[in-house]
C-alpha cells in the first residue's frame, strides 16, 4: 500500500492544497518553521488519528479557522492483499467534534479507521521514548499494539474507562465493596492489555537487540517488560488475571491512603537496557549516552516497522523527520544500510537542505516548502 495523494485544509500552518505523491516517496526541503514536520504530522494523523507530537486536535487547526481536514488516497502495490482507497479525518474546534471516514463512509467505531497507511514515524523527539518516563514507553506500546493487535484497542479503552470510575470511587471514600464492584472488569480488560504487551516485548526483544547492535556497531541492548503486577511465569490471560486480583487485594490499604489504583497496566514500564555483566543490565535512561539513547529509539522504530510487515503483510510507509541530524557519521551510515536492506515502502522525509537527503538519494523527488506552501 502506498500513499498516492494528500489533500490538506486548514491544518497547522500548511496552505490548503492537494498533492500527488510519487510511488517511491518524496524529500521535502525547507528551512525550520516552514511546515515540514506539519506535513508529516498530517500524514501520520491518518494512521493513528492523533498527533505524533502529542498535540491536542484543536491545536492543529490553523489560526483563525474552525475546522481542519486531511484526506489521503492510497493505491495497492502488486504484493498487497488489500485494495487502495481513501481515508479522511476532520476536526471542528467548536464542539470539539472529530469525524473520520473510509471511502466516504463513517466506520461503526473510530478505531476501525486506525492503521490504514501502515506508517512509521521517525522523529528527533523519539529520544523521549528512552529518556522520558514510563508513560512515554506505554504510549509507544499502546500505539503499536492498537494498530497491529486485534482486540487491543477495545481492551485498552475498557480498562481506561473502568480505571477512571474506580479511581473516582476511591477518591470519594466509598466503601470497600463499592470500590471492589469495579474489580472484575478492571481485571479482565487489564489482563488482556498486559498479555498483549508482554507477548510483543518478549517476541520483539531479540530484534530490538539486533537492530541496536547493528546501528551501534557491536554494543548490545535489550528491552524487558516490567509490569506493575508480578505475573510470574504464567503469561496466560488466566494467570495474569489471578496475579492482578492478588495485587489489588494486597494494595487496598495503600489505595485507601492515596485515593487511586496503584497497580495495573497504567503503571507498567518497558526497560531499555545495555547488555553487561549485571543480571539486570544498565538502564539506558539513566546510564546511556546521547548516541546510545538515539540508537535505542531508532531500534524501537525499526522493530515497529518489522511488526507492520509481519502483522499486516504491508511494506511500511517511512516518515522521517530530519532523523540524521542528531546522529554521528558512523551511526548514520549504518542506519542507512538497515533501511535500504529492510523491505520498506514509500519514504517521505524532511530535511533543511538537499545535501541532508541520505536515504534513496537519487530516487526521491525534491519538493520545496516555504511558509506552509508546498512546491512540487
Amino acid at each position: 500500500m502506498r500513499l498516492s495523494g494528500l489533500a490538506l485544509r486548514h491544518f497547522r500552518n500548511l496552505h490548503s492544497q492537494e498533492v500527488e505523491l510519487p510511488p517511491e516517496g518524496v524529500a521535502l526541503i525547507g528551512d525550520n518553521a516552514q511546515g515540514k514536520s506539519n506535513f508529516l504530522e498530517a500524514i501520520y494523523y491518518l494512521e493513528t488519528l492523533r498527533s505524533f507530537r502529542g498535540a491536542r486536535d484543536e491545536q492543529m487547526v490553523a489560526f483563525g479557522e474552525d475546522v481542519f481536514r486531511v484526506v489521503g488516497s492510497t493505491k495497492a502495490d502488486e504484493s498487497d492483499e488489500l485494495d487502495g482507497g481513501e481515508v479522511a479525518a476532520a476536526f471542528q474546534r467548536k464542539g470539539k467534534r472529530k469525524k473520520v471516514s473510509i471511502d466516504g463512509s463513517e466506520p461503526d467505531r473510530m478505531s476501525d479507521a486506525l492503521g490504514r497507511l501502515s506508517a512509521v514515524i521517525f522523529s528527533p523527539s523519539d529520544i523521549e521514548l528512552v529518556s522520558g518516563g514510563p508513560s512515554e514507553r506505554r504510549r509507544f506500546l499502546d500505539i503499536v499494539l492498537s494498530l497491529n493487535e486485534p482486540g487491543y484497542v477495545s481492551a485498552l479503552q475498557d480498562y481506561k474507562k473502568i480505571l477512571l470510575r474506580r479511581n473516582a470511587s476511591l477518591k470519594a471514600g466509598d466503601s470497600g465493596s463499592l470500590v471492589a464492584a469495579w474489580d472484575g472488569g478492571l481485571i479482565r480488560s487489564g489482563a488482556e492489555v498486559m498479555r498483549a504487551r508482554q507477548a510483543w516485548v518478549t517476541s520483539r526483544s531479540g530484534a530490538f537487540g539486533d537492530y541496536y547492535r547493528r546501528v551501534s556497531d557491536g554494543a548490545g541492548a535489550r528491552m524487558v517488560y516490567k509490569p506493575s503486577v508480578p505475573t510470574g511465569e504464567d503469561a496466560s490471560v488466566e494467570g495474569i488475571e489471578a496475579a492482578f486480583r492478588d495485587a489489588l487485594m494486597d494494595s487496598c490499604e495503600r489505595e485507601r491512603r492515596m485515593g487511586v489504583t496503584v497497580v495495573g497496566p497504567h503503571r507498567d514500564d518497558v526497560r531499555l537496557q545495555l547488555d553487561g555483566e549485571e543480571d539486570d543490565g544498565l538502564d539506558l535512561r539513566d546510564f546511556g549516552s546521547g548516541g546510545q539513547r538515539r540508537t535505542a529509539a531508532l531500534a524501537l522504530r525499526l522493530v515497529e516497522a518489522m511488526t507492520i510487515r509481519d502483522k499486516r503483510s504491508q511494506r511500511p510507509l517511512m516518515l522521517m523527520d530530519d532523523v540524521f541530524a542528531e546522529l554521528d557519521g558512523g551511526r548514520s551510515e549504518r542506519v542507512l544500510e538497515l533501511l535500504e536492506a529492510d523491505d520498506v515502502g514509500q519514504v517521505v522525509l524532511t530535511a533543511p537542505k538537499e545535501s541532508d537527503v541520505k536515504i534513496r538519494r537519487e530516487a526521491l523527488p525534491r519538493w520545496r516548502i516555504e511558509a506552509g506552501r508546498i512546491a512540487t
